[in-house]
């Protein structure tokens, strides 16, 4: 295990969303305020951890035929204790987040993590690797929640800070509405995608 090289790969050379392009759809659906960011960021790191570690623990005896079912079977039931715990304890991100929370069940982040890597390596290192790649999908939504609700609403850290009103750094009627609808989404994934693609280019051409 190189716990360095798997945080490198989560954050930046695999990270799941801006190198991979997996889990598309949650990212660009609801990064719209830092709240729903970070709650969704978090339940897929807790659920992918999770996951990795049951599923590399079983793996030599989950017989190959039904593995793809088995994994199902798992995240299913991590998903579902975490939909609880958010409607028991955060209803406000649950209602907010909304079916995106079940559908973390066929989150293709998840689903990939569990066949690559849970699949042929130890708990350990599965462990790491559901850590790393979580931290490097939550930021991701983080950065996108920031700039969306920033430019669309002229808010900082809504749902998170003052209350849950966030913090107003200019009037609501000078900011770029499209960045809050979903035409927003793509247009801020995108961009950052381009800037990751633009970084490691260049990060390859010095060497």
């Amino acid at each position: 295990m190189n716990f360095k090289k798997q945080l490198k790969e989560g954050l930046l050379t695999q990270n799941p969303v801006l190198v991979q392009l997996l889990g598309m759809c949650s990212t660009m659906a609801i990064t719209t305020s830092l709240s729903n960011g970070l709650g969704m960021g978090v339940s897929v790191l807790i659920i992918l951890t999770l996951s990795n570690i049951i599923i590399s623990a079983l793996r030599k005896i989950i017989p190959d035929k039904i593995r793809i079912a088995a994994y199902v079977v798992v995240i299913a039931g991590f998903v579902t204790m975490v939909d609880l715990l958010l409607q028991a304890y955060l209803e406000d991100i649950a209602e907010s987040l909304g079916v995106f929370i079940p559908l973390i069940v066929v989150n293709c982040i998840i689903l990939a993590r569990a066949e690559s890597f849970a699949s042929k390596n130890g708990v350990l290192a599965s462990a790491v690797d559901g850590i790393t790649q979580g931290i490097g999908y939550t930021l991701v939504l983080v950065v996108m929640s920031v700039i969306r609700e920033f430019l669309g609403s002229g808010t900082f850290g809504s749902g998170v800070l003052n209350g849950g009103a966030g913090i107003r750094l200019f009037p609501e009627e000078y900011g770029a509405l499209m960045l809050i609808l979903p035409v927003g989404g793509f247009l801020t994934l995108g961009c950052l995608i381009a800037l990751m693609q633009w970084a490691m280019g260049k990060r390859k051409g010095g060497k």
